[in-house]
């Protein structure tokens, strides 16, 4: 609690207020605020200026330069190709070869002049002899061909006629006997049955009743004579009335809504029609919360405006 005052959960509502970075200090405006004093204060450190790119180390971190590789031996390549093609040329035999004459041209179309194989001889109408011209002679047969198209018909294709071979109509059932027959002359006695009957429970059925039962008793069914429909007296002829009809005319009921309105009672003045009076208007109404927000505090009155804060 400060010495002097009220405390600060009887002024704001709080437990303690926050407190402030200064107090009674001038606000100055960000124009007038210095921005980095210690930049033209006291000595700075300067840079030398850029130096131009020459021929010279200067403007570089080492002083001296330094090649890749040291004493190495100067090539030069266009001494290299000439020693090599001077080289080429001692393996040479002789002297270069040199045609003996320069490229013939044809003088005009058909001319023979500067080919190699020269004029063509001119060809006769004349047939050449030949010789005789003898017959292949005739294909080599085997065997006569044989007629048929091969359904139907036998000793026709490559392979030889298939010879008959009986097949009984019940070989399958036979051989499946004798199979059965000899295998029961090998067993020595009859199959293995147990002495164990199987039955539907462990112990005897208690439902079970083996007295014949009475003969069922025989109700006799009575017989309903289904007689035509006759009417009492013959049919009535309507005459704007209920007459032929099953039910009499019905009685008068009176109205539950009562009667309607005609439109000569509806515009006659003298009689009044009833207005219901108008009911309540809707009006817009601010909420509790945002009128005891909205109330003012101050000197006067903060003892008796209740917190709205929660905290």
């Amino acid at each position: 609690m400060p010495p002097e005052g009220k405390s600060d959960m009887e002024r704001i509502g709080i437990f303690k207020e926050l407190g402030y970075i200064s107090i009674g200090d001038k606000y100055t405006p960000f124009i007038y605020r210095p921005f980095n004093d210690s930049a033209y204060k006291n000595k700075q450190m300067l840079s030398g200026g850029a130096k131009s790119k020459s021929a010279l180390q200067v403007g570089y971190f080492d002083t001296q330069f330094k090649r890749i590789f040291e004493r190495e031996a100067l090539t030069d390549p266009v001494k290299i190709e000439r020693q090599y093609r001077i080289q080429q040329t001692k393996k040479n035999i002789g002297k270069a070869f040199l045609p003996s004459n320069g490229e013939k041209k044809t003088c005009g179309v058909g001319s023979y002049y500067g080919t190699f194989g020269g004029p063509i001889q001119a060809m006769s109408a004349l047939h050449n002899p030949r010789k005789p011209k003898k017959s292949p002679g005739k294909n080599f047969y085997s065997n006569p061909p044989k007629k048929g198209s091969g359904y139907g018909y036998p000793d026709v294709t490559l392979s030889k006629m298939v010879s008959h071979s009986s097949d009984p109509y019940d070989r399958a059932k036979e051989m499946l006997k004798r199979e059965i027959m000899a295998h029961k002359s090998m067993l020595k006695g009859g199959a293995f049955r147990l002495n164990l009957h199987p039955a539907e429970c462990f112990d005897s059925n208690p439902y079970k009743f083996d007295k014949p039962l009475p003969p069922p008793k025989k109700t006799e069914e009575k017989k309903h004579i289904m007689l035509p429909f006759k009417p009492s007296s013959p049919s009535k002829k309507t005459g704007g009335m209920k007459a032929g009809t099953f039910d009499s005319y019905p009685t008068y009921s009176a109205e539950h809504y009562g009667t309607k309105k005609t439109k000569s009672s509806m515009m006659n003045k003298e009689v009044k029609i009833f207005h219901p009076s108008t009911g309540p208007k809707s009006t817009p109404v601010k909420s509790i919360i945002s009128l005891n927000v909205n109330k003012a505090l101050n000197s006067t009155n903060y003892n008796r405006i209740p917190s709205v804060m929660a905290y």
